[in-house]
C-alpha cells in the first residue's frame, strides 16, 4: 500500500483523461469526485474495530466492493450535487445534463477513485502488508507487482507532484487558445 499522498496521486493520475472529455469546472468536479473515494478501500482500517475478523487488504480492496459502494453512493449523492453540476456543466459545456447522466458522471468518478486505490496497493508492499486480491470472489489469488515502497516519500510525494503538474498543464491547455482549437472553437 502506498501512503495517503500516493493514493491521492494515483486518483489524480487516473482522473487526468477527463480533461480530454470535459472542460473547466466540469473536469474539476470529476477530479473532486475521484479524490473523494481515493481512500475508500482503507475504510477497513476503521471497520476492523467494529467488524470482527475484518483484516486490511481484504474485501474492501476488491473491484466488487468498490463498484458496489460507488454505485450505491452515486445514487445517493447525485441528487444532492445535481444542481451545482448542472450549473457548472452548462457554464463550461453549454448543455444541461440529464439526471441519469449526472448519476453516471458521479458514479464513474467514485468508482474510478476507489479502483485507483486498489491498483496502487497492488504495486506496493506485499512483503510488508497483506497482498491485495482485487478480483475476489471471482479470482481468489493475490495480484502484486511490488515496484513502490509504500513509505517512500520520493515515490509518494513525487507521484503527487507529477499528478498535480499534469492537471495544471491540462487545465492550462484547456483555457488557452490551443485548448479552444482542440474543441473546435476560435
Amino acid at each position: 500500500m502506498v501512503d495517503v499522498l500516493g493514493h491521492f496521486a494515483f486518483g489524480l493520475l487516473w482522473a487526468s483523461p477527463i480533461w480530454l472529455v470535459f472542460d473547466g469546472r466540469t473536469a474539476v468536479a470529476f477530479v473532486g469526485v475521484v479524490l473523494a473515494t481515493a481512500m475508500l478501500p482503507d475504510v477497513d482500517l476503521v471497520l476492523r474495530h467494529v467488524v470482527p475478523g475484518l483484516q486490511h487488504h481484504e474485501v474492501t480492496h476488491t473491484v466488487l466492493f468498490v463498484v458496489v459502494v460507488g454505485v450505491v453512493a452515486g445514487r445517493l449523492v447525485s441528487p444532492v450535487v445535481t444542481p451545482t453540476l448542472r450549473r457548472w456543466w452548462f457554464e463550461t459545456e453549454e448543455s444541461v445534463p440529464t439526471g441519469p447522466r449526472v448519476r453516471r458522471f458521479v458514479t464513474g468518478g467514485l468508482v474510478l477513485g476507489g479502483l485507483s486505490h486498489v491498483f496502487a496497493d497492488m504495486l506496493s508492499a506485499p512483503d510488508i502488508s497483506e497482498p491485495v486480491e482485487p478480483m475476489w470472489p471471482f479470482f481468489d489469488k493475490p495480484i502484486s507487482v511490488d515496484v513502490i515502497y509504500y513509505t517512500s516519500p520520493w515515490w509518494n510525494g513525487g507521484l503527487l507532484v507529477v499528478a498535480l503538474a499534469l492537471h495544471l498543464v491540462l487545465a492550462y491547455v484547456d483555457v488557452t487558445p490551443l485548448g479552444k482549437r482542440r474543441a473546435g472553437e476560435t
